[in-house]
């Protein structure tokens, strides 16, 4: 990546990490920025997974995208150890971890990177020299932009952001209809089963917005082509269907076009919220209430009231009722309401 302009600063080499989802890279976007304004870096790099180098390409408060393979090339300890001997050979200053694993800690520690930063509540957080509280009662953008309050300066107001590069836009451009046209993004899937909605659901939701006039265009990896192609098969053939069709930086580039972005609680939703698309999330087996709601003003959130949820901190694979109601019980009137609402301009 190219180097932003403190790199000639007497700031220090600043390293953020973050290995986890997704989602849970667009949540960091704040503190990045929020190192920058207070730290004035000379460098500021972030260790992802390889995947999610593509969010972060091109950002503005970013220097540098180092990559750690922890599920393929780099997994297990000797992983570990040669990951960290490659940190160690880039002479960080310090490392900010919003990441909480037991393996990040030890490789930040085995790195000997000599100021490093964490969370209280972090598995290893002995690893840490300094260590800051993680309020389970706030949003994670604001749980991680507290990791900055070490560094002292003025409380900044968060705010998300990812970029959309031009090569990327281009290729949305040719993916789909000229901006004049209204689209709403269908976004139905998610690692997790239990927090996915039904396909009628969302099919449900697809017909409905036909009858309006409104194109829907149904987004996801190459692993979903089945679901978005079975939902568009029972919405009556009408959404453009692009799942399996969008690497990660054109994704982006996609939502960033959108009117709406109907999804599951999953990346979808946080990289619409990055971008300032309206959001309708749908909410199974995970709450907001957890943290990882969608974040920003334009958002509505359809769930179903049940004294069961959430059931875990990502949901799960299965039911541990064996009743699914949690997916069951959102009807696509609602969804399709609040959709309607906000593409009405009213939140």
């Amino acid at each position: 990546m190219k180097p932003n302009a403190s790199s000639e600063a007497a700031g220090p080499a600043v390293l953020v990490v973050q290995t986890s989802f997704l989602g849970d890279v667009v949540l960091i976007t704040p503190l990045l920025s929020a190192l920058r304004r207070r730290l004035a870096p000379r460098r500021l790099a972030v260790l992802l997974r390889p995947d999610a180098v593509p969010l972060l390409a091109g950002h503005p408060d970013v220097d540098d995208i180092l990559t750690d393979d922890k599920r393929g090339a780099e997994r297990g300890l000797r992983g570990l150890w040669r990951s960290a001997r490659r940190l160690r050979r880039e002479r960080f200053d310090i490392a900010v971890s919003p990441h909480k694993s037991w393996r990040t800690a030890l490789l930040l520690a085995a790195s000997g990177i000599p100021r490093r930063v964490g969370f209280r509540q972090a598995r290893g957080a002995f690893l840490y020299h300094e260590h800051v509280e993680r309020d389970v009662g706030r949003h994670d953008v604001e749980r991680n932009l507290a990791l900055a309050a070490p560094f002292g300066g003025p409380q900044e107001a968060p705010c998300l952001h990812l970029p959309v590069t031009p090569e990327a836009a281009a290729r949305a451009a040719v993916l789909l209809p000229a901006r004049g046209e209204r689209l709403v993004g269908i976004a139905p899937g998610s690692v997790w089963r239990t927090k996915r909605w039904l396909p009628r659901g969302f099919a449900g939701v697809i017909r409905g917005l036909a009858s309006d006039g409104v194109r829907c265009v149904l987004l996801g990896a190459p692993h979903e082509r089945a679901l978005a192609d079975e939902i568009n098969t029972l919405a009556g053939g009408s959404a453009i269907v692009l799942a399996g069709q969008t690497e990660l930086a054109t994704l982006v580039a996609v939502i960033d076009r959108l009117a709406v972005l109907v999804c599951n609680d999953s990346a979808p939703m946080h990289i619409a919220s990055a971008l300032q698309v309206p959001v309708v999330a749908i909410f199974c087996s995970t709450t907001p209430a957890q943290g990882y709601g969608p974040y920003g003003r334009h958002a509505t959130v359809v769930e179903a009231d049940l004294a069961c949820r959430p059931c875990g901190r990502h949901g799960g694979e299965v039911c541990p009722l064996g009743t699914d109601a949690c997916m069951h019980l959102v009807e696509s009137a609602g969804v399709l309401a609040a959709t309607r609402a906000m593409l009405a301009g009213k939140t």
